[in-house]
């Protein structure tokens, strides 16, 4: 077991290379099972997400090679489907997306359910709606548990209207869709820049989606697809992670590799709370000397603040000066479990369903944590790195879903930082 462990409360100064996204990246290389074909994917993030969607894909006969830190080659001609392993499946919530990735490739598909951070309930009735309405008949197997879909007649263009806005489930119909005979029209889809990446990512192999991004989605099916090249969108929520880590510490910092585009939520209640944003064209410098002043902030679909967010953004609110903050989730139902981590470090939060008052204390005082997901590991960094003196992390692991190199990173940028192995022994006695 590992644990971070930040001597925190100094400024940091520098520039932040940031990776490529996660959620694009898990999304095309599961995307990739349609294409019976070589594709070569960029800008990958070095991330256990990453590593546990090509294990998939191996384990289900693809070829996988590294070509270097950022590329793969992944050849999935032979592989087959309604054999991926359980025990991988459960340990991501975007394994879901190979039900999209097998229906449109086999029109069948045999899958355990996901795992992933635990955010509430998170239904897949609009991911089975999508599923329907092109022809496939969903059940879970009482024996196993496990999804299954089949399209005995194959499937077909249809009309598919989404009640709530979901990423996954936009996702996993444009999978089923790309080669299904006839249009299928999307209609309230989710907008964010991870689903136009993946429809991007298709269209390069031959797919035939239009309007991703936008309120309709239209996909014309084609008969085959062929391999490509293509390189992944920066992630926004990694350098959004980076952009509160400036505001917390004060400093400066330059955030580069990223679409400023993608960031205006995140810049502009930054500028509310008294940080300076300054946008370049493929970085953001943000830097902070005086107060941080409190702010009423809901998360939303893209393009609101992201529930991705919720956890950074909350680290800081309690280091405003004074004052008391609203936070109100508006994705998930259960988004605050990192608010008793941060009580240890001192923050005073009320908690009324889905919204979080934040009293603005100036300070965070340093304790032992835990990552509880992968989102409020990242908040735990930020509010650790504010907080003068020795702050300990412990579950890393959700953190290491999603975040490339983010001890070595930081330390580029002048934090106290380092990742540390705790012997087998003191796991077991503090566990007894």
């Amino acid at each position: 077991m590992e644990k971070i462990v930040i001597n925190g409360g100094k400024p940091l100064y520098g520039d932040i290379w940031v990776s490529g996204m996660k959620n694009s990246a898990v999304a095309v290389i599961i995307g990739s099972l349609l294409i019976e074909d070589k594709c070569v994917i960029e800008n990958l993030p070095d991330i256990s997400d990453v590593a546990i969607s090509f294990e998939i894909l191996q384990h289900m006969g693809a070829s996988v090679r590294r070509l270097n830190k950022t590329t793969y080659e992944i050849d999935n001609t032979r592989t087959k489907g309604g054999i991926s392993p359980s025990e991988l499946v459960r340990k991501m919530r975007a394994s879901y997306y190979l039900l999209g990735a097998e229906l449109g490739r086999f029109h069948r598909a045999y899958v355990d359910q996901p795992g992933g951070c635990y955010f509430g309930e998170r239904p897949i009735d609009q991911h089975v709606k999508g599923f329907e309405a092109l022809g496939g008949k969903f059940e879970v197997s009482k024996d196993t548990g496990y999804y299954k879909i089949e399209a005995p007649n194959g499937l077909k263009g249809a009309s598919v209207f989404m009640d709530v806005v979901s990423v996954g489930a936009t996702i996993n119909t444009i999978l089923a869709a790309v080669k299904a005979e006839g249009m299928t029209v999307i209609e309230n889809p989710a907008k964010e820049p991870h689903v136009v990446d993946l429809a991007n990512f298709l269209n390069t192999c031959g797919a035939n989606v239009s309007g991703a991004g936008t309120d309709v989605i239209k996909i014309k099916g084609v008969n085959k697809l062929h391999g490509c090249s293509y390189a992944i969108l920066p992630d926004m929520i990694e350098a959004g992670t980076c952009m509160a880590i400036a505001a917390a510490t004060g400093g400066c910092i330059k955030v580069e590799n990223v679409i400023p585009k993608h960031l205006e939520s995140i810049t502009a209640k930054l500028v509310e709370m008294g940080v300076e944003v300054e946008e370049l064209d493929d970085a953001v410098i943000v830097s902070r000397s005086g107060d941080i002043n409190k702010v009423n902030i809901k998360t939303q679909v893209y393009p609101g603040v992201p529930t991705d967010m919720n956890a950074q953004m909350c680290v800081l609110m309690c280091l405003a000066n004074g004052g008391t903050s609203y936070l109100t989730e508006g994705v998930f139902e259960n988004k605050f479990r990192y608010c008793e981590e941060l009580r240890r470090m001192g923050a005073v939060i009320k908690l009324d369903g889905k919204v979080a008052a934040v009293e603005g204390r100036g300070i965070l005082n340093p304790a032992v944590v835990k990552a509880v997901d992968l989102r409020a590991g990242a908040a735990m960094v930020v509010a650790g790195l504010a907080a003068k003196g020795r702050t300990e992390i412990e579950d890393i692991h959700h953190i290491e879903r999603g975040y490339e190199d983010i001890v070595k990173k930081l330390r580029g940028v002048g934090a106290d930082i380092k990742k540390i192995v705790i012997p087998e022994k003191f796991q077991y006695e503090k566990a007894n």
